[in-house]
């Protein structure tokens, strides 16, 4: 049964902690317990979360410093979960006093005038978060208060008393978590006010000093100076933080699928839609290739959040097709990339050589580049089969095409026509099944398509961007048919 009263709180021996001993206990017990921590966050086992750790138990202030999409604010907020479920606090206080160690007037005032009948409360630590986006108009006086004059009127008091004060977000925080993202967008003369907040334990408003011991652990988040022009943090604000703790985006296709998995929010209808495994991981091989693209701005950063987008829309082009054909499912197709266009364009940050280029041309170049890094696990390699003395596997399927065939694959053909139009050409199905014999017709199908991708990719078919899909030639007759309408056209002219 929970205490009310301080005098129940001091009869069941209650020891207050400060938040950063609390989270230090807390942590301690978990890895002794070997329990998982930081729920969620994937690709860090090795690297961030041993580095926040160290910092928890050493009472840190912690700075989390990294590009966009690194799940910063998420680890930020899953630090509650270090917090007790419950601590007591003055019923009534604005700042949550802690009974044992009031700060504020009015928590002293309330022992001084009730002693061990002072009612309690209890505090979950869910209400014991606090995040504030850092953004140029944020005024100290959202931080850490101001004067109220109506309040000074009211209760008849001069400017000098504490008692007139309306607290910020930064006091409202005492004895929890206080995070503020994106730090360096936050003017200069703002930071400069939190100097003694984090280490005197002081405040000034409008030149009323105030001693307030405050209770906080304070987590802030920032891209890298160098990689902003909006701003920086000032340099002795970063003195004062005393653990700078540097993300990074996931290093392995395999981490980077289970996070989009983990935080792609599908319908349960999307997710009986089949989706192979080389889909999957052509998706993240885009962001892989978009963080190295020479058109990007890789100061900026590609988020996770590409993939998320990326893989969601590439299920919903596949859930559209089965609505518009009316079927009753249907698989992903490579042909559905061509959904995930919009996903991509809108995450990336181009460079002048790539504005040249336009977002979509990137982006179509980013999933090329994607299906040849992946090709060669599943196929032999094109450029090296052409020109070894062995026979060429993909023979006769350029040659069908060098008699002046064309297949189109758009992203809307039924089931039936998407297998018709694959099995038009000459050599595709028995060259797939003589690497790998044992898929399924829909597996079976989809690398078809992946081949042709392939080749295309490698020079040796022609790929043509369709409204929604992909068509394929002859790389040579391409060129003379480019070749014929250049002249025309300067004939026109």
């Amino acid at each position: 049964m929970q205490a009310t009263t301080l005098g129940q709180l001091k009869a069941g021996n209650y020891t207050s902690l400060s938040v950063k001993d609390e989270l230090r206990k807390n942590l301690i017990q978990q890895l002794q317990h070997k329990e998982a921590g930081f729920e969620g966050i994937l690709g860090y086992d090795e690297t961030v979360i041993p580095e926040l750790q160290t910092a928890i138990l050493s009472r840190h202030n912690i700075l989390l410093l990294g590009l966009r999409g690194q799940a910063k604010t998420r680890i930020a907020r899953l630090m509650v979960n270090l917090l007790d479920e419950y601590v007591p606090y003055i019923e009534g206080s604005e700042i949550f006093d802690d009974p044992l160690h009031p700060i504020s007037w009015f928590g002293k005032n309330e022992i001084a005038n009730k002693g061990d009948d002072t009612p309690i409360a209890w505090l979950h630590r869910s209400e014991r978060y606090t995040e504030k986006l850092a953004t140029p108009d944020v005024t100290v006086a959202d931080l850490i208060g101001d004067v109220d004059p109506i309040k000074a009127a009211n209760l008849k008091l001069t400017y000098n008393d504490e008692r007139v004060i309306h607290f910020g977000l930064i006091p409202r925080a005492h004895r929890g978590i206080f995070v503020i993202n994106e730090l360096p967008d936050l003017q200069a003369r703002i930071q400069v006010a939190l100097f003694n907040m984090l280490q005197e334990k002081d405040i000034q408003i409008r030149g009323f000093k105030l001693r307030l011991p405050l209770d906080i652990q304070f987590v802030f988040t920032a891209n890298p100076e160098d990689y902003t022009n909006r701003g920086s943090i000032v340099t002795p604000l970063k003195d004062r933080i005393e653990s700078q703790i540097l993300t990074h985006y996931p290093k392995s296709i395999d981490i980077s699928r289970k996070i989009t998995f983990q935080e792609a929010r599908l319908t349960e209808e999307q997710r009986l839609i089949e989706v192979d495994g080389l889909v999957k991981d052509l998706v993240e091989q885009v962001a892989f290739e978009a963080r190295k693209s020479e058109f990007i701005d890789q100061k900026s950063g590609v988020s996770a959040r590409l993939t998320i987008s990326a893989f969601e829309n590439l299920v919903s082009n596949a859930e559209r097709r089965m609505l518009i054909n009316k079927e009753h499912s249907t698989f992903v197709r490579l042909s559905d990339l061509s959904g995930i266009i919009p996903a991509v364009t809108g995450k990336i940050e181009l460079v002048y050589e790539g504005e040249l280029e336009g977002p979509a041309k990137v982006a179509h170049t980013l999933i090329g580049k994607a299906i040849k890094q992946l090709f060669s696990r599943y196929f032999p390699d094109p450029g090296r089969a052409k020109k070894t003395k062995t026979a060429n596997p993909y023979t006769e399927i350029t040659e069908w095409f060098s008699q002046g065939n064309t297949i189109d694959l758009a992203d809307d053909l039924t089931l039936a026509n998407y297998s018709k139009e694959l099995s038009k050409v000459t050599g595709l199905q028995d060259m797939v099944k003589k690497f790998h014999p044992k898929l399924s017709e829909n597996q079976t199908l989809l690398l078809m398509e992946f081949v042709l991708h392939g080749l295309a990719e490698f020079s040796q078919l022609s790929k043509n961007y369709l409204n929604g899909g992909f068509g394929f030639a002859d790389m040579f007759e391409s060129l003379f048919n480019a070749d014929l309408a250049d002249e025309d056209e300067d004939d026109f002219r």
